[in-house]
């Protein structure tokens, strides 16, 4: 008579040894992580640095695949209808967290149909004022906003994309309302920023740079929790009196749902390395960012938090996409 509990035991040690053969054999053959936008942007450098960095240790080929449009989930749903195999990854940003609130009927769900890897990196944003501007502070801005209610001109790259929700987020914080002004991308938005016609944009200081050095623009507050390598005088908005405010735009690697867990075991462990090169750090620092490398959990925890804020700061501010 055969012994059940010997089947099971031999079921169990079968699948262990499947499992193990998986995490050792993987990658066999090129990985694609998909980058939802349009080639160009900050998401396209580190991709490519996280790719060559993920060629040179697991020695198969890690190549970034430009999948744009609809504010990035085009390219997310493929990702989410990918096979769970390790074979397609994608770059993940702070869009990925506020598209369930913003996007009716999307053809996926952002906390369902994908397993978050590892967040790799904190890009550095700021508070960027015109020079005209008379406020050279966070509390100068916000004691001027209070006086001056709806005349202050906010930019954004868009209704609904993070330099929006996230300056909608300060402004409820500080008990302020201004008048937001929306434009079909950070180029144009920055440029009237430039030239006066707008007065104040919550934007990522990599792209300010330029401008700041010329003094055509201002930063009065740097928008993350911690200071950034690029600026490291410049005060954050928490420390200049708004409490919890950290608007950090993120980087990630997410797979889709179910991914093996010996394969995402191996690719959380090869990011977290990655993310403590001395190399990758500096070049990450030079782009305004901060690497992180965490784990799986901490990074789906992240997600699930963000996905909550960007939900209420929607909602608070009745907050549509431009049809």
């Amino acid at each position: 008579m055969r012994n059940p509990f010997f089947a099971v035991a031999l079921a169990t040690t079968l699948a262990l040894a499947s499992s193990l053969a998986v995490a050792q054999n993987y990658p066999t053959r090129t990985v694609t992580i998909v980058v939802p936008f349009a080639a160009g942007a900050s998401s396209d450098i580190e991709t490519r640095i996280y790719a060559q960095k993920l060629t040179e240790s697991l020695g198969q080929t890690f190549v970034a695949d430009f999948k744009p449009g609809a504010g990035g989930t085009l390219g997310t749903a493929y990702v989410a209808k990918s096979a769970p195999d390790g074979y397609t990854l994608m770059a993940m940003s702070g869009g990925f967290n506020s598209a369930a609130s913003l996007y009716a009927n999307l053809p996926y769900d952002a906390q369902k149909d994908f397993t978050p890897i590892s967040l790799m990196s904190l890009r550095s944003t700021a508070i960027l004022v015109h020079p005209a501007t008379p406020y050279r502070n966070v509390q100068e801005y916000v004691a001027y906003a209070k006086a001056n209610p709806g005349k202050i001109n906010v930019s954004t790259a868009g209704a609904g994309g993070s330099p929006h929700l996230n300056a909608a987020w300060f402004h409820g914080l500080t008990g302020t309302e201004v008048t937001f002004v929306h434009y079909k991308g950070t180029a144009t938005a920055s440029i009237d920023l430039v030239a006066g016609r707008v007065d104040v944009f919550f934007g990522t200081l990599l792209s300010a740079l330029p401008n700041l050095k010329s003094g055509k623009v201002r930063a009065i507050a740097i928008a993350n929790a911690q200071r950034s390598p690029l600026m490291p005088d410049l005060t954050t908005a928490q420390e200049q009196g708004v409490p919890g405010f950290d608007y950090s735009s993120i980087f990630g690697i997410i797979g889709p749902a179910r991914l093996p867990p010996p394969v995402l075991n191996r690719l959380a462990g090869e990011l977290a390395k990655i993310a403590r090169m001395p190399d990758v750090i500096k070049r990450i620092e030079a782009d305004g960012g901060v690497t992180v490398g965490n784990t799986p959990e901490q990074f789906r925890n992240l997600i699930a938090t963000e996905i909550v804020r960007y939900r209420k700061i929607i909602q608070d501010n009745k907050v549509k996409l431009e049809e």
